[in-house]
């Protein structure tokens, strides 16, 4: 299914919502990806628990689809780009190697979240610049956690949210984006995540967008 996308005015700056659980602002050229926990398949494997290996290139995909349509100058992880210290395998860190130098003229930053503290240093080869929270860049504050800063809105990633759909005889829980007055929220980017139900409140005015598809 081809990726929708919806642009909006976040306290007077421009931001392209996407489907593909990432957004994107134009001025900046700069793409934020929330939670994409980079191998947690091959965490499972290695504490025991057999799950199908390939979320990690199934995410590294979905990322060059971005890429591809954005054409953004940098790519910012809002935290948790890693799930735990067994996510720096051979096989995840070849794929994110490879995934590199498919696109080395662009900046990467990530902004640390729990995960990557306990997940430990990424390979300085990736050339991935690691800053703490919040980060700030344009007018935006790029944090992990959603918290307040002061004189900045904030983007950042860690919840997960989901959003429930019903019908009289069906529903369905998708990813979502959700904005409040100060700060907003991103889906988790894994295709190997859980989410925390929203309520279908925001402090203050805000909104949810609900990702139709990957």
């Amino acid at each position: 299914m081809k990726p929708t996308s919806l642009a909006i005015d976040v306290g007077g700056q421009a931001l392209v919502l996407s489907s593909l659980h990432a957004c994107f602002d134009p001025v900046l050229r700069a793409l934020f990806i929330a939670d994409a926990h980079f191998g947690k398949d091959a965490v499972f494997r290695a504490r025991g628990i057999p799950v199908p290996v390939g979320s990690t290139a199934e995410n590294l995909l979905r990322i060059d689809r971005l890429i591809d349509e954005f054409q953004p100058a940098t790519l910012v992880f809002l935290g948790d780009l890693l799930h735990a210290r067994e996510s720096l395998s051979t096989l995840t860190l070849d794929a994110l190697h490879a995934w590199r130098v498919r696109h080395a003229s662009m900046r990467v930053v990530l902004v640390e979240g729990n995960h990557d503290r306990h997940a430990g240093a990424l390979p300085h080869t990736l050339e991935v610049e690691s800053v703490r929270e919040p980060w700030h860049i344009g007018a935006w504050a790029l944090c992990h956690h959603p918290h307040s800063v002061d004189h900045a809105y904030v983007l950042a990633g860690h919840v997960h949210p989901v959003y429930r759909i019903a019908t009289r005889t069906d529903s369905a829980r998708v990813p979502c984006f959700r904005f409040g007055i100060d700060r907003g929220v991103l889906p988790a980017f894994g295709s190997f995540t859980g989410g925390a139900r929203e309520t279908g409140r925001v402090l203050g005015r805000g909104f949810f967008w609900w990702c139709r598809s990957r």
